[in-house]
């Protein structure tokens, strides 16, 4: 990974010690990595080439990485609250925010609970819906063991750089229920987002393309674009060939695109 204008350090934010690091300079961009995941197993090949251009932020969430634990569950919506949080300690606001997986569904929630640290949004791998998920999937992951997860990426990560690197059974326990209660989003809150969304999907990934597109058509995606209207503000992108753990690999596509959609001028306020 790519050690240019590197820095690292801790913030605290609602009672969380959280660890972040940055690249490059420019337009920030944070990144928010998948479940059991760090920056590294989620975004260490894309890193380097997306901070080229701007200044890329990564945060590591609560009981991820090098961040410890606290005593409360584990949410989504707690998540987010922390990510605002620490954007605005930063002094980055409004910045764009690409979240994978979990990390997808946490950016998602900062949208909702808190636009105003937002300029434009990449969401890789998230459902709004449980039903978005592939049928009988959540079950199978329910079943799961930490020990199936031993010897892993993710597990290795973790035993490497967590403060606490015995707690990943801990982890695991608290990811399980959280995915246990977590709630649907009103499809009125997707529609009410008002920045520039590109969703990213693997064509053989956990997501359920129609759900992708569902989504999509919540943000104003979906239309034909060769009107007067125009092109929608919002973007859909199905990787071919790409599973949901492979998505974040596909560097030659992925970059490309993020590229120009943050590039690209914010539309005017209507």
């Amino acid at each position: 990974m790519t050690k240019t204008n590197f820095k690292e350090g801790y913030l605290s934010v609602n009672g969380l010690d959280m660890y972040y690091e940055t690249h490059g300079t420019g337009q920030p961009l944070v990144l928010l990595h998948g479940a059991f995941s760090a920056i590294g197993t989620s975004f260490g090949g894309l890193i380097p080439e997306l901070a080229n251009s701007r200044q890329v932020i990564a945060f590591e969430l609560q009981a991820h990485g090098h961040t410890a634990d606290i005593d409360r569950p584990l949410s989504l919506e707690g998540m987010a609250d922390d990510t605002a949080a620490v954007i605005k300690q930063l002094g980055i606001e409004p910045a764009d925010i690409f979240g994978y997986s979990m990390g997808a569904g946490v950016a998602l929630y900062t949208a909702i609970r808190h636009p105003e640290v937002l300029r434009k949004l990449v969401l890789a791998s998230v459902t709004y819906t449980m039903s978005g998920i592939h049928p009988g999937l959540m079950e199978g992951l329910g079943n799961m063991t930490p020990e199936m997860m031993h010897g892993s990426p993710w597990h290795e990560e973790y035993l490497r750089i967590a403060p606490h690197p015995e707690d990943f059974a801990k982890l695991f326990a608290k990811k399980t229920q959280m995915d246990r209660q977590t709630r649907d989003i009103p499809a009125e809150s997707i529609k009410a987002i008002k920045s520039p969304t590109l969703l990213i999907i693997g064509d053989s990934d956990l997501v359920r393309p129609e759900h992708a597109v569902e989504m999509f058509r919540l943000l104003g995606g979906g239309v034909f674009g060769d009107t007067p209207a125009g092109l929608p503000n919002s973007q859909l992108a199905v990787l071919p060939g790409t599973s949901h753990v492979s998505l974040v690999s596909r560097t030659e596509l992925i970059i490309p695109m993020i590229n120009s959609f943050l590039d690209a001028p914010m539309p005017e306020a209507k």
